[in-house]
């Protein structure tokens, strides 16, 4: 069977895979996830339709970006569990087509009409074949690369908006627009310009999104602090928690104190060493390897409980595959899923518990700390130190090198970058793209840190609201002014959103790599390029040079 994805930066070839994912989806899972998409459209359109005529949707709204979130690379590699959610996706469609009106049911489209005979996943995954990438031969390919950008950026912001509305933060904006979007990647009529229109608009709500899960975030947990993180090991049982889901962490640690079990972070969790809520947990006793990449070896070393929350997750080792657990949106055959939790309660992470209650402690992998801990709020504290080394040139440039990481051997461009830097450059950095260089000894400039960690990708939000600040502060009409870069390494769909929302708000001059997007087509790049000078990374000496620049 062949399938087609082309949506993270690892794809085969930089053109997509075919026979099998870089990511290890299997062609099943990949016709299942096209089909998770196209039932979402589907429950988009009456959902729509219903809200037009005064019904609540508000169980189909919050679905939508849920079974987005699933579908994102290296989330969830489950066939059993997109059998699931496609009928979920039916039932809740079906479930609105009275509030809809009779009008909406006549001229329904298919999406919004199929329904499986028997729900095996044979039949679906036929089905799924049908409505993939690539299912409509005779579409103009800027039209499909533009519908393909707008629903990868839209993944990203359903990650961020159901973050959010895990911690009762809410703007049903966001969900709307996730539904109108989706329902107008079917819209034959809609032209080239109209849809980098909805792309720019997307890029918008983005940033909105961020802001909602930084305020959650921020009033549910304080204000990250400058913090210095433990990267060694502590004697004893331990749990390691990835991801990027702070509710299931705090939930975690309420469970496991007193049980003589350390808590270690991994990957994406390691900015909540930095919130003020979780300091309070002396079993949360630090950060335990590197990026998402790097997982199957430090899993095994670990040697206790694995509890991956949201994507990143790699195939797993037999050496650990028993220790594994996943919750949320992540999900792997065999592995162990704990339920999301009741209305009113919370997860029982029990069996997680259980199994590190049997585990020997961790294998030491490096000594020392690292520092984390400087969002929007601590930067903007020590903002007339910044603004007088700017002013005494003790400060020359921010560079911006948020965004991901990844196993491509060209991505120790990034770690070369930031040692090659300038002595009076300052690298502001989200994402795990700051593992490529945040255990470097860069020095300081005048005791503020030449890297300043703002936390996750969703974070980048963070360093957003710094440039703004800064133009303010300076004078200038417009961060583009600023003596500031960016260069951003991408792999999946929540650095598109945070790209297109760095777009919506006319930053320009943007370097991304290691490689540009297989799903921009060649016309749809050289707008990108016209209206906001983004451009590829090429070497590192080049680009050091332009940087410094200021080019």
């Amino acid at each position: 069977m062949e399938m087609f994805c082309y949506q993270c930066q690892e794809t085969a070839k930089n053109q997509g895979c075919t026979v099998r994912g870089v990511c290890g989806k299997e062609p099943e899972v990949a016709a299942l996830q096209d089909l998770l998409i196209w039932s979402l459209k589907g429950l988009s359109y009456y959902a729509i339709a219903a809200r037009q005529k005064g019904a609540s949707t508000a169980e189909a709204d919050l679905f939508v970006a849920e079974g987005l979130f699933t579908t994102i690379t290296n989330a969830n590699f489950d066939s059993a569990r997109f059998v699931e959610l496609v009928k979920r996706a039916v039932t809740l469609r079906d479930g609105l087509k009275a509030q809809a009106g009779e009008d909406s049911i006549q001229a329904a489209p298919d999406m919004a009409a199929w329904t499986p005979r028997s729900w095996t996943i044979d039949e679906l995954v036929a089905k799924g074949a049908t409505v993939g990438v690539r299912s409509d031969t005779n579409l103009n390919e800027d039209v499909r690369s533009l519908r393909e950008l707008l629903i990868y950026g839209l993944k990203g912001l359903a990650a961020y908006t159901h973050h959010a509305y895990m911690l009762d933060h809410r703007d049903d904006s966001l969900l709307f627009f996730l539904q109108e979007a989706l329902l107008e990647t079917t819209n034959d009529q809609a032209t080239g310009d109209e849809l980098t229109a909805l792309v720019l608009k997307a890029g918008k709500m983005g940033v909105t999104g961020m802001a909602l899960l930084d305020k959650a975030n921020t009033q549910t947990y304080g204000n990250p602090e400058p913090t210095q993180v433990n990267i060694g090991v502590h004697p004893g049982p331990a749990i390691l928690i990835s991801g990027h889901d702070l509710h299931d962490l705090k939930e975690l640690l309420e469970q496991t104190k007193d049980k003589g079990v350390n808590v270690y972070t991994h990957g994406e969790m390691l900015p909540a060493n930095a919130y003020p809520a979780f300091k309070k947990y002396a079993h949360l006793v630090g950060n335990y390897g590197g990026s998402w990449w790097h997982q199957q070896e430090e899993f095994d070393k670990f040697g206790g409980a694995i509890l991956l929350t949201t994507n990143c997750l790699v195939k797993p080792r037999d050496s650990y595959l028993g220790r594994l657990f996943t919750t949320g949106p992540a999900g792997y055959p065999g592995v162990p899923h704990i339920a999301d939790r009741p209305a009113g309660g919370k997860k029982d992470f029990g069996p997680v518990i259980a199994k590190a209650l049997q585990s020997e402690s961790p294998v030491q992998l490096e000594k020392g700390t690292i520092p984390i801990g400087f969002a929007h709020a601590t930067v903007l504290s020590v903002a007339d130190k910044v603004i007088a080394a700017v002013k005494s040139g003790a400060l020359k440039r921010f560079v911006v090198m948020a965004g991901c990481d990844g196993r491509h051997k060209e991505r120790q461009y990034f770690t070369d970058v930031a040692k090659s830097l300038p002595q009076d450059t300052i690298i502001l950095t989200a994402g795990c793209a700051k593992y490529r260089y945040n255990k470097l000894d860069l020095g300081d400039i005048g005791g503020i840190p030449r890297v300043l960690d703002a936390g996750q990708c969703n974070d980048s939000y963070s360093l957003v609201v710094v440039a703004l600040k800064l133009a303010e502060a300076f004078g200038v009409s417009h961060p583009n002014e600023l003596p500031i870069s960016y260069d951003i390494g991408w792999y999946e769909q929540k650095a598109v959103i945070v790209l297109l929302a760095l777009l919506s708000l006319g930053v320009k001059n943007i370097r991304l790599g290691p490689t540009l997007p297989a799903f921009v087509s060649p016309n749809v790049l050289k707008v990108l390029v016209k209206n906001f000078d983004i451009k590829p990374t090429t070497t590192v000496e080049a680009d050091v040079a332009a940087i410094a620049a200021g080019k």
